[in-house]
């Protein structure tokens, strides 16, 4: 699957979700967390925490490259 530069995580969750063939109760169970928080993460509608979020994206296999600025590097 292609990941456009724009898409937000909502759309990439939501539509891999999808393509897996999982319903939100399914990658809910499946990642650890509730079945409501799935469903707000895909409507844009919640924050949620770092933590849960990387337990849906196991779940779906989607792996993410963080680039953190070092802080007292200067620019």
């Amino acid at each position: 699957m292609t990941v456009k530069k724009d898409q937000n995580i909502s759309e990439l969750i939501k539509k891999t979700r999808k393509l897996a063939g999982l319903s939100q109760l399914e990658l809910a169970t499946r990642a650890g967390v509730g079945k409501t928080l799935v469903f707000n993460i895909e409507k844009g509608a919640t924050n949620v925490s770092f933590e849960n979020v990387l337990k849906i994206l196991k779940v779906l296999n989607i792996k993410i490259d963080l680039k953190l600025p070092i802080q007292g590097e200067e620019q």
